[in-house]
C-alpha cells in the first residue's frame, strides 16, 4: 500500500541518461509485484510456461532490467525479510484483498472481459517460488542482491544512507520515512506509459518546512503499513496539526483531534521508521553476465523465446566486447 503522502511531495522528472553511473537500490517486492501486476495477457492471465509455472516476474527482470543495464544503471535488488508484528493487520487485509480480487477476476473473464484485466492485477502475489526464481536469474545477470532482515526499503535506505548506492528504487513513498535521500519511481515501468520521478528528502523538509521526524508523525496520523491512521485526517491537514503542534504527542496533550482510534502505537512505529531492523551484512559486487546459463533458465526451462533473450542479452554484452576491444588498442 505505501503511506499516503503524495500531495504534499514535489517530483522531479528525470531521465535514464541522467542516472547513467549511478548505483540504484531497488525494492525488489515492489518491483516484482509490478511485473506480476502489469506482465500479463489480455484477460489478465500471467505469463506461464508450458508447465503452467508463472513467468511475469522473469520476463519483467530480464527485459526491463536488462534496458536499465544497457543505459548504465547498477543496480542492486532488496528483498523483505520477516515483516514486522505491527504489519500483520495489513497483510492479513491484502491477503483478503487479493482473494477477493482473484474472485472477481474469474467472474469477469466470463461476463464482463472489460474488467478483468484490472482485477487481475489486484490478484497478484509473491511466493517463495518467485522470489527464489528472481534471486537465481539476478545472480545470472551479474547483479547482487540483499536480503534484508525485515523491510526491504527501510534496507534499502540504509544501504544509500552508507553510501554504498546513491538511490532507492521504489513506487512507495516510505523509503523517505525510512531515511532514503533519494527516490527514484517508475524506473521498472514501461517508459512509454510513466516518466522516471525523483523526490529528495531534504528538498521536501526544506519546501514544507518540517524535519523528517515530522514526515514520520505526519504518515502516522494518516496511516502507515504499521497503523491504520486517524480517520478523515488526510495529508494536508495532518500537515497543518504537526506545524501547528510540533508533534503527536502535544495533538494528543492538547486534544487537537481525536486520537481515540488509529495511532494507539504511534510511539512503536516512529521507532521502526527511525531505527529500523537492517544490516551490514551485505556485500555488493557485480559479477560477469552468464548468458549461457541465463538462456538455459529461461529458454530451456521457462520456455521463453531464445531470439527474444539473445537480443535482450546483446544490448548488455556487445558494448562490453566493444569496450574491450578498444582497451586492447589502447
Amino acid at each position: 500500500m505505501g503511506v499516503k503522502i503524495r500531495e504534499i511531495i514535489e517530483l522531479k522528472e528525470t531521465s535514464l541518461e541522467a542516472l547513467a553511473g549511478k548505483i540504484v537500490a531497488v525494492d525488489a517486492y515492489n518491483t516484482l509485484y509490478q511485473f506480476l501486476s502489469i506482465i500479463r495477457q489480455p484477460d489478465g492471465t500471467p505469463l506461464t510456461d508450458s508447465s503452467g509455472r508463472i513467468t511475469s516476474h522473469l520476463s519483467g527482470l530480464i527485459y526491463r532490467t536488462t534496458n536499465l543495464m544497457e543505459a548504465g544503471l547498477k543496480l542492486v535488488f532488496v528483498f523483505d525479510g520477516k515483516p514486522s508484528e505491527l504489519k500483520a493487520d495489513v497483510i492479513k487485509a491484502r491477503s483478503e484483498r487479493r482473494e477477493a480480487a482473484m474472485q472477481k477476476w474469474e467472474e469477469a473473464k466470463m461476463l464482463f472481459p472489460e474488467d478483468a484485466f484490472k482485477y487481475a492485477q489486484a490478484s497478484a502475489r509473491i511466493d517463495a517460488t518467485i522470489v527464489a526464481d528472481a534471486k537465481t536469474l539476478l545472480t545470472l545477470m551479474g547483479i547482487p542482491y540483499v536480503q534484508a532482515p525485515s523491510e526491504g526499503e527501510a534496507q534499502a535506505a540504509y544501504i544509500v544512507q552508507n553510501g554504498d548506492a546513491e538511490l532507492v528504487s521504489s513506487q512507495d513513498y516510505d523509503s523517505l520515512l525510512f531515511g532514503a535521500p533519494i527516490t527514484i519511481r517508475n524506473l521498472s515501468a514501461p517508459r512509454k506509459k510513466a516518466k522516471l520521478e525523483l523526490v529528495e528528502l531534504k528538498a521536501l523538509e526544506e519546501t514544507q518546512g518540517i524535519s523528517r521526524e515530522e514526515l514520520i508523525d505526519i504518515a502516522i496520523l494518516v496511516g502507515t503499513d504499521f497503523n491504520e491512521g486517524i480517520k478523515g485526517v488526510g495529508v494536508k491537514r495532518a500537515l497543518k496539526l504537526i506545524k501547528e503542534h510540533c508533534g503527536i504527542e502535544k495533538i494528543i496533550s492538547k486534544a487537537a483531534i481525536d486520537t481515540s482510534a488509529g495511532i494507539e502505537n504511534y510511539e512503536l512505529v516512529r521507532e521502526l521508521f527511525l531505527h529500523p531492523d537492517v544490516t551490514d551484512s551485505y556485500d555488493l559486487k557485480w559479477g560477469t553476465l552468464d548468458a549461457g546459463k541465463i538462456k538455459e533458465l529461461l529458454c530451456e526451462v521457462h520456455d521463453f523465446s531464445e531470439e527474444r533473450v539473445s537480443k535482450a542479452l546483446e544490448k548488455i554484452l556487445i558494448p562490453k566486447l566493444k569496450q574491450k576491444s578498444l582497451e586492447q588498442w589502447l
